[in-house]
């Protein structure tokens, strides 16, 4: 079992590193690199919004629960502001994307594979790294960040909604009170992460995708594998990024 981890982790990273190498490259592949950020980034949107009003009414929920008899209501908008900015906003959009984009990328990779479109695009000299994969991972990189501001933007704005059903918190109050004890590193914090979270779900969705073997119960497994990686990727992440960043506060 730890050589076949030692070993996929080896292949992945060759991987990469072939898909790196054409980065150049990419300005050539404009028009598919506009494609994957529409089906990454805008299609994502309707699903990013559901999952983020309940966040943000959830987290309301929570620290009116367990912080109503010691927590200044003012401070009600802070708590909110910052649990969704640097922890939950990229965290759930991550899993978010592991599910739906990380999931298609690899059934898409993984049937061009077993079907050998991918050989017939190498037999026509055009590599995979450069017309399928880079392409696909930019564009992860760059809508995951954009849609966890969204998220950010969502869950608060849900937040403060549920605190005025409750307490009758006006809206200019509550975003005054956040913006006071605001500070740059908690939405930092949470961009850093989402990039980094967009790198691997795409990166891993590509890579499963390319190996994948014997039909379509091979792509199954590889879409499979792309979840379940993915998922306990953006977890390991989340917090080794959150030590690396807080190290000074531990």
């Amino acid at each position: 079992m730890n050589f076949k981890l030692l070993a996929g982790t080896g292949a992945y990273t060759l991987f990469i590193g072939r898909v790196l190498k054409r980065l150049p490259k990419l300005p050539k592949r404009w028009q598919e690199l506009i494609i994957q950020l529409k089906r990454i980034g805008f299609d994502s949107l309707f699903l990013i919004t559901i999952t983020s009003i309940f966040t943000g009414l959830v987290v309301a929920v929570q620290i009116i629960y367990q912080g109503s008899y010691y927590i200044p209501k003012n401070l009600f908008s802070v708590i909110i502001g910052k649990a969704n900015m640097i922890e939950l906003a990229p965290v759930l959009t991550g899993l978010v994307l592991t599910g739906k984009i990380g999931a298609s990328i690899a059934a898409e990779i993984g049937t061009m594979r077993v079907s050998e479109q991918i050989d017939a695009l190498q037999s026509m000299s055009i590599a995979p790294e450069e017309f399928l994969y880079l392409p696909r991972i930019s564009a992860g990189v760059i809508s995951a960040p954009l849609l966890t501001i969204y998220a950010d933007l969502i869950s608060i704005i849900a937040g403060w909604f549920f605190t005025w059903m409750r307490y009758g918190i006006r809206f200019f109050n509550f975003f005054n009170d956040m913006r006071i004890y605001f500070a740059p590193f908690d939405l930092i914090g949470g961009i850093i992460k989402a990039i980094l979270f967009g790198f691997l779900i795409t990166s891993l969705a590509c890579f499963f995708g390319d190996k994948t073997t014997g039909g379509a119960e091979g792509v199954g497994h590889s879409t499979m594998q792309t979840v379940v990686y993915s998922s306990v990727g953006v977890l390991v992440l989340d917090f080794l990024v959150a030590i690396l960043m807080m190290a000074h506060y531990l």
